[in-house]
């Protein structure tokens, strides 16, 4: 009870919370939270529910899908986590509650416990299986190469391709490979890749995946599951090339084969022409000395066989006679083939000239009239029965039809409207009455019945 006469409104439970809500949000900034999860919930909104918690107090926490989207391992019951967080109230119950845009594993191992957690659940799902992995090209002609356009790394390729293999056409696809949405970014272009590929836009035969070496926060962005996942629906054959021989990342496990450094992953896919120079040299050598070897045996055969051979007339002489007989013989065969293949075609002229189209037009042509004739003559005896049939029905007929009857002396009486007069009552003294005889018809009028 007030006592200087003034009584102040009262507030909504709706203004107090909106009040107390603005109130908080005003007053803190960001501010970051370590504890442990408690009755953690993901909603089916894609939303995440849970508390914050230590030995003497909790805070409800709300972390929404946009945010956890980006948090690289879902949280656990109890698991201590470290959260950056807007302060705030929910109006509808009054709630105090903190809305979370950041979570990660609390602690000095929170990354490398991050990547435990990642690496395990992959390799459940067959991401990292053996028999999954595509077979590397040693000698590729078209290489992609996605990395920082600006880092060590692409030149260390280049350089590499250069010295053992010029002829290597190398494509570039430029990416950041570290801080925020490198991940994403890293992901695009390995699928823009493939898809270049599958299409045939860009014919590339191996895909390098890579940066150069740093930290475990430092190489994160080839740790993210989306990279991975990119890695390994890729078609084209991948190597990862992360960082230093030492350190070790996701991407290497889900590529299809993982380098020590950048340069070693261009000798991987590549043949050092230094050394084909070298090979084609030892061959050329000993092709060399196999031919010469040949051409001297190749003499000594010839001076052999020069020792042998008897003058050349003789051997004409036989040759001469062994060609006069099959000369003859030739001719003879000739002239055999010759009338075989004319009695041959005299027999196939005659079956042509059987099988000539105007044979069988004949023939149809006959078969034709034919067929013509006799429906002519079926047609003609039809109608003869039929002109029979109907002169009989005609007879018949006319012998049950009124004309007979009246023609016997008989007569149609109709009255004025025409209609049949049967009974002589239907009648009275005076009626008009028409009588239709065998030939023509008669008016009259009645003028009495027998009757009467």
């Amino acid at each position: 009870m007030h006592t200087d006469g003034y009584q102040r409104p009262a507030l909504s439970v709706s203004e107090l919370n909106r009040e107390a809500k603005n109130l908080l949000e005003g007053h803190f900034d960001w501010v970051t939270v370590e504890g442990e999860i408690g009755n953690f919930t993901a909603a089916s909104s894609g939303h995440w529910y849970f508390s914050l918690k230590d030995a003497d107090a909790q805070v409800r926490c709300a972390m929404f899908r946009r945010a956890n989207g980006r948090v690289k391992s879902r949280p656990a019951q109890g698991d201590s986590v470290r959260i950056r967080a807007k302060v705030s109230l929910y109006e509808g119950r009054g709630e105090f509650q903190l809305i979370c845009e950041h979570l990660e594993p609390a602690g000095a191992g929170a990354l490398q416990l991050a990547f435990d957690q990642l690496k395990k659940r992959l390799s459940e799902e067959g991401l990292f299986a053996q028999e999954a992995k595509r077979a590397i090209p040693q000698d590729a002609a078209h290489v992609g190469v996605i990395t920082s356009p600006t880092g060590a790394v692409l030149q260390d390729i280049l350089t590499v391709l250069a010295r053992r293999s010029p002829q290597t056409r190398v494509y570039v696809f430029p990416v950041p490979v570290q801080g925020d949405g490198a991940a994403e970014l890293i992901a695009a272009a390995i699928g823009q890749a493939n898809h270049m590929s599958e299409t045939g836009a860009l014919p590339l035969d191996v895909l390098i995946v890579g940066r150069g070496g740093g930290s475990l926060e430092d190489l994160w962005a080839f740790n993210e599951e989306i990279v991975a996942r990119a890695l390994f629906a890729a078609t084209v054959p991948t190597v990862s090339a992360v960082g230093h021989e030492v350190d070790f990342s996701i991407a290497d496990l889900a590529a299809d084969s993982r380098a020590a450094t950048p340069s070693a992953a261009a000798e991987m896919i590549s043949n050092d022409q230094n050394e084909l120079l070298q090979h084609l040299d030892l061959l050329t050598a000993s092709m060399t000395r196999s031919v010469k070897r040949q051409l001297d045996d190749t003499r000594q055969h010839l001076a052999s066989l020069s020792r042998r051979v008897r003058h050349p007339g003789h051997a004409l002489g036989q040759q001469r006679t062994t060609l006069d007989r099959l000369s003859a013989a030739l001719s003879r065969g000739i002239a055999r083939q010759l009338a075989d293949s004319k009695a041959q075609v005299a027999r196939l002229s005659a079956r042509v000239k059987t099988q000539h189209p105007r044979q069988q037009l004949n023939r149809h042509q006959l078969t034709s009239q034919q067929l013509q004739h006799q429906l002519r003559q079926r047609i003609d005896r039809r109608l003869t029965a039929t002109r029979a049939e109907l002169n009989h029905q005609s007879k018949l007929l006319a012998s049950l039809g009124p004309e007979q009857t009246l023609s016997r002396g008989y007569a149609i009486v109709t009255d004025e409207q025409g209609k049949v007069v049967r009974q002589a009552e239907s009648t009275d003294k005076g009626d008009q009455v028409r009588l239709r005889l065998g030939s023509g018809v008669l008016s009259a009028e009645i003028t009495g019945h027998p009757t009467e």
